[in-house]
């Protein structure tokens, strides 16, 4: 089983944005991240949450364990919908993405156990600034 940790960080005015991707399990330990720009946090968390699966899938079709601390990002993919349509596209595009592992589940994490994920994407929010 793969777990697959993700976290956005997201500064200033406007406000820019960082993603962080922490993956472990069944041989791989992967720290990923990559600066997203403009947008707000809750974009950066379901962008968070798409990158994740997309590098999850070169990695297994078996079982995905997805944690995040976006209280909204993991409530939409449980429930496989959400009534903001500015996050509908990610949602779908995650939602496509997860269904192509044998499981994939998804779990909210309190922050303190979210510190790789948040890590990776503050620091690289800071390279950015």
């Amino acid at each position: 089983m793969l777990e697959v940790f993700v976290d956005a960080a997201t500064a200033g005015s406007p406000q820019v944005s960082a993603v962080g991707v922490f993956i472990r399990g069944e041989g791989h330990l992967i720290h990923w991240s990559e600066y997203v720009g403009e947008m707000d946090n809750h974009t950066a968390e379901f962008t968070a949450l798409v990158k994740g699966l997309e590098l999850a899938i070169g990695l297994t079709s078996g079982m995905v364990s997805i944690k995040s601390d976006s209280q909204v990002a993991v409530n939409a993919f449980e429930k496989r919908g959400i009534k903001n349509a500015k996050f509908k596209p990610l949602l779908l595009h995650a939602l496509e993405l997860g269904d192509q592992f044998d499981f994939c589940f998804i779990k909210w994490i309190p922050d303190s156990q979210n510190r790789a994920a948040d890590a990776l994407a503050r620091t690289e929010l800071r390279a950015h600034k």
